[in-house]
């Protein structure tokens, strides 16, 4: 079967996006221009975007945007108040720190403390009437890039099934989508490799085998500090203002949509493991946990080695 593929820089990352059995370019082309313009609406890496006009407002006034970006600032901000792990408001507190960027280094107390009090997501006011956003308070920084990525990719497919695409990949440097039957197994059903936390990119834990879905992961072993002997892994913990306290490396979710990926695998990796109740969702389809000091167990499915 014909394979075809489209790498492109975006989204701070390598994509890349594969459809089998095509004829021409067209849906590559299309998902191209669908990444490009979502990044346009939602980036913080740029002086203007619909997100950066609220982040200037913060303080002033409500900010009116799109009808799908308040969505998924919506859905953001709600899974923020959840207080699991994820928050789309960290903003504040990520730049206090400044692990894997220049100028990193572990913040004074009361630093810590005011990236805490400007990081709270109870400071959003939002109207869906009027599809406005308020930031309360001046300082405070919305910033969706910990779910983005999941928006656009399960986007992408959408557009792919207008587009009739019977298979496809669609890879946002990590977070990964796959559409379809496969066209390599007569089952159909796509053989995936889980990241090995401790090793260099694209050398697997192992490998499963599950019928089209979403595979994210959230994991410490890319952006790190290292002061004083101490090692800061930069996923911070916005209850604290600290990097969490974690014997685990990384966790792998596989899930129906990718939207629900990004969140799950921050719910389970901040809570080091999965609610007892989490597999019966037929939804989570299963999850490895890598743990720092090499182990790793899978939950609902077979990891092969």
């Amino acid at each position: 079967m014909t394979k075809r593929t489209r790498t492109l820089h975006a989204l701070g990352t390598r994509i890349n996006l594969t459809v089998f059995g095509e004829q021409d370019d067209a849906a590559l082309e299309a998902a191209a221009v669908l990444i490009q313009k979502e990044e346009d609406r939602l980036t913080v890496n740029r002086p203007q975007s619909e997100v950066m006009a609220v982040n200037h407002a913060a303080g002033e006034k409500a900010v009116a945007v799109s009808s799908a970006t308040y969505d998924l600032i919506d859905q953001a901000v709600a899974a923020s108040r959840e207080n699991f792990g994820f928050n789309a408001l960290i903003g504040p507190l990520v730049k206090r720190w400044q692990i894997g960027f220049a100028g990193a280094h572990v913040p004074a107390p009361d630093e810590i403390a005011e990236g805490l009090a400007l990081s709270h997501p109870d400071g959003v006011q939002l109207d869906g009437a009027a599809q406005t956003v308020r930031l309360n308070t001046a300082g405070m920084e919305l910033d969706l890039g910990g779910i983005a990525k999941g928006f656009i990719a399960d986007q992408i497919k959408v557009l792919w099934q207008a587009y009739g695409v019977s298979a496809g990949i669609i890879d946002l440097g990590g977070n990964l989508l796959t559409v379809g039957r496969s066209p390599r197994r007569e089952d159909g059903q796509w053989v995936i490799g889980v990241q090995d936390p401790g090793r260099a990119r694209s050398v697997d834990l192992g490998t499963t085998i599950l019928p089209a879905c979403s595979a994210v992961t959230s994991g410490i072993y890319e952006r790190f500090l290292v002061k004083n002997g101490v090692k800061y892994h930069h996923l911070l913990d916005p209850r604290t203002g600290w990097p969490l306290q974690t014997d685990l490396a990384g966790v792998t979710v596989f899930t129906a949509t990718s939207i629900q990926g990004e969140l799950e695998a921050k719910r389970l990796f901040f809570a080091g493991h999965a609610p007892a109740d989490w597999l019966a969702d037929p939804t989570h389809l299963g999850a490895v946990f890598a743990y720092q000091d090499g182990r790793s167990e899978a939950l609902g499915l077979t990891l092969a080695r």
